[in-house]
């Protein structure tokens, strides 16, 4: 025994090059529990730590670490993942050997959470970060709690994810779109409903007088009855979305089409009477006109027609910068080679940032009605028709003069499973 605390004395002193000497649990070396045959417990590394600096140079190992930081912080359970299932033995002997006031906390194993379209293993995220193939730990397709929040998800959609999925015992795999069905539920509920066009249309209404201005009823939250009504300005000159509009429309095409008619969200029924064109042959403005009767309250408010689209007046609309985030990895399982002869064979797994999503981030200049010029970040936006979205953090670095900045949450429906289906 005063050997090795005198050996141990000098570890702390650093007396000692890196691994020339260790502490170990005397258990039994015969366990038949590898993990509690005389385990390390210290070890020697000569190098700076964050917190101390170069103070020490002798470092506890997890096991013994572990079972001391939760009784000191008085932790009751211990929630671990199941490969700490046989560690569980040096947990309690370590707390039991110690003349310590009951009660003692106990470990728990449970299978970790396993998402399809992403990784969960800190070594990769820590790849993805040092090799700037995401902007940092807060990147909105990140798994990690700050790159979630920042996306927008909300903790109650977290909440009901997890308490939904439950625990299991087993090892599996959880479809992301479990996580993200959640993440519609709870911002359907809570999103402000707000018009904002991703790429723009120029739409004139040839005979919706110059110069004329109305102020339409827009509702807040068609959920939330008290979330109640919002100004939004209409004019002769608006925008619509590229995809609103088909100059050879496809069957069962419901948007606007030549010689065709659509609602405008909140507004008027208008039909399309021209196409104009630059030298290239690109559409560059849409002429229409409108049913100036078709108004809400008007004498022909009622009629129907088979599409809806959402516009925003073009000299009222602000501009807005629009990151439309996407899922990280294109496969679901990106750590999966998916040759059965590679498994079989038991080749080494494909690099899983080769399955990286090219397209998990397309960043846009919107045109947005007006009102999303106070936008706020601790609220939820729905751009109607488009997703769910939320002000970034660094909207807070630009000027009152700038564009605001609006990462997209989530899409309105599952657009991966529609594809999925067509493979």
């Amino acid at each position: 025994m005063e050997e090795s605390l005198d050996l141990f004395t000098r570890m702390k002193n650093g007396e000692f090059p890196d691994g020339k000497r260790t502490l170990r649990a005397k258990i039994d070396v015969t366990a038949p529990n590898v993990w509690m045959r005389d385990p390390l417990i210290y070890r020697i590394r000569h190098a700076d730590h964050h917190h101390t600096g170069g103070k020490w140079c002798i470092y506890p190992m997890y096991d013994f670490a572990h079972c001391l930081s939760d009784y000191i912080e008085s932790i009751t359970h211990s929630i671990c993942t199941l490969e700490f299932e046989v560690h569980r033995p040096l947990y309690d002997w370590i707390l039991e050997n110690l003349d310590l006031p009951r009660p003692l906390p106990h470990q728990y194993e449970f299978a970790r959470l396993s998402l399809t379209y992403t990784v969960m293993s800190k070594r990769k995220l820590m790849q993805l970060v040092n090799e700037k193939l995401v902007t940092g730990w807060d990147d909105p397709r990140m798994p990690t709690i700050s790159g979630i929040r920042r996306r927008g998800v909300t903790a109650e959609a977290l909440r009901a994810f997890a308490y939904n999925i439950g625990i299991t015992k087993y090892n599996g795999l959880t479809d992301v779109a479990v996580l993200e069905h959640a993440i519609r539920e709870d911002l359907n509920k809570r999103a402000l409903r707000r018009l904002a066009v991703l790429r723009p249309l120029k739409v004139v209404l040839t005979n919706y007088p110059e110069g004329k201005v109305e102020e339409l009823d827009g509702v807040n939250n068609p959920e939330d009855e008290n979330a109640g009504k919002r100004k939004i300005p209409f004019s002769r000159t608006l925008y619509i979305e590229q995809d609103d509009f088909k100059e050879v429309a496809v069957p069962k095409y419901f948007r606007l089409k030549p010689g065709g008619e659509v609602r405008l969200k909140y507004a008027y029924i208008i039909k399309c009477d021209e196409v104009v064109k630059d030298a290239a042959g690109n559409i560059t403005e849409l002429r229409c006109t409108a049913d100036l009767d078709s108004k809400t309250g008007g004498p022909t408010a009622n009629r129907k027609v088979k599409g809806t689209i959402h516009w925003v007046s073009a000299a009222h609309a602000i501009d807005a910068e629009v990151r439309l985030y996407d899922r990280l990895f294109t496969e679901a399982e990106p750590e999966k080679d998916g040759s059965a002869s590679a498994e079989s064979s038991g080749a080494t797994k494909r690099d899983f940032k080769s399955v990286l999503n090219p397209r998990s981030l397309e960043v846009v200049t919107a045109k947005c009605e007006p009102s999303l010029k106070d936008a706020k970040p601790e609220l939820r936006y729905q751009f109607e028709r488009l997703g769910y979205f939320t002000l970034d953090k660094d909207s807070s670095l630009v000027t009152r003069h700038s564009s605001p900045i609006f990462n997209r949450t989530i899409t309105l429906k599952d657009t991966w499973a529609k594809e999925a289906h067509k493979g």
